[in-house]
């Protein structure tokens, strides 16, 4: 199963130009930006390497490259002298970088550890997302807290300062964040029926009848929940690609739920009540059959029999159809991301 899950630490971007004349604050505030903008390119970069294709163990290399970076740089802007008596402007600055160090190194690993176990049940991947939304908003509010500070040393000294709406940086982070939202609440509608049909199987594998009927409700109660969800789901830059495929997905998951498995449960019940009268049988002398005991068996096995040949049709059907719409769902995620996220090294 394809699992896209976004990896995006987004921020506001101090992405903007000066005008005014060249003067010791001005200098100050570019060597600054030099600072955070090297660690903005260097996160996008991490962020595209995750975005398409690669799993967060195997960027871990990069991570940890990109924590010493983030400690140089944090470092370098710690040692700045204060400038005209005030720190403000550069104490929200090492607070942004700080905050950046912590959420690689602390956040992030655990994103990673959790990446682990999140595929195990619903919840386990709710809050694997939830946790990267908040490693998200951790950045996007120290990033306005230097906005913010930025602005204010600006006004002080005298420096008209000019948004630079074309930054490339800025657009590409902004992009992949907007993708990844639509595409999260997407998948999380997908997930939880795909959960929920996992445990379904193995109830079948465990001949579990009980079992199976619990979790065959459940699995049609979360197949139709999803499919009244999508139908508010808007499609993405007119790409509905992916709201379809999963709404296949559901429709493929209610109609074994409300219709395949009966053929399941039957099965295994008629075999334990050909083992019941098989055994009964078993046990009466060939001279003491009547006539009714010789109907009761052959009806038992006639009756396994064709539960037999339903119970292949039906799993061969769902095999069948399950492949086909997971691969479709599989392959519309990789083309849906792979067309709306932004790819190469930020410049």
């Amino acid at each position: 199963m394809t699992n896209l899950k976004g990896i995006l630490f987004s921020f506001i971007l101090l992405t903007i130009t000066y005008s005014g004349f060249s003067h010791p604050a001005l200098e100050y505030m570019e060597k600054i930006t030099a600072e955070t903008k090297k660690i903005q390119k260097d996160m996008w970069d991490y962020t595209n390497a995750v975005s398409h294709g690669k799993s967060a163990r195997k960027v871990e290399k990069r991570r940890a490259e990109l924590l010493q970076t983030s400690r140089s740089a944090l470092n370098r802007v710690s040692n700045m002298q204060a400038f005209d008596g005030s720190t403000a402007y550069r104490d929200s600055v090492v607070s942004f970088l700080n905050i950046n160090y912590l959420v690689l190194k602390e956040d992030y690993a655990k994103i990673v550890d959790m990446e682990e176990i999140a595929e195990k049940s619903y919840d386990n991947m709710e809050a694997y997302l939830m946790a990267q939304e908040a490693a998200n908003r951790k950045m996007r509010e120290s990033g306005e807290m230097v906005g913010s500070q930025q602005a204010i040393f600006a006004a002080k000294n005298g420096i008209t300062l000019i948004t630079n709406e074309d930054d490339e940086l800025a657009k590409k982070m902004k992009i992949a964040s907007e993708v990844y939202d639509y595409y999260n609440k997407v998948y999380l509608i997908f997930f939880k029926s795909y959960i929920q049909e996992s445990y379904l199987m193995a109830a079948i594998n465990n001949k579990d009848v009980s079992g199976i009927e619990q979790n065959k409700d459940a699995l049609a109660n979360t197949a139709n929940e999803g499919l009244d969800l999508l139908r508010d789901i808007k499609s993405f830059k007119n790409d509905n690609t992916i709201v379809t495929a999963c709404n296949n997905m559901l429709k493929f998951y209610k109609d074994e739920a409300e219709n395949k498995i009966t053929a399941i449960t039957d099965y295994f019940l008629k075999t334990e009540n050909f083992n019941t009268v098989n055994e009964s049988f078993g046990q009466i002398k060939e001279k003491n059959r009547t006539q009714e005991d010789v109907d009761k068996y052959n009806n038992a096995v006639n009756e396994m029999n064709a539960s037999v040949d339903a119970y292949n049709k039906a799993n061969e059907a769902m095999n069948k159809d399950r492949g086909t719409y997971l691969d479709a769902w599989n392959k519309a995620v990789a083309k849906f991301t792979d067309k709306h996220v932004p790819s190469g090294k930020a410049k």
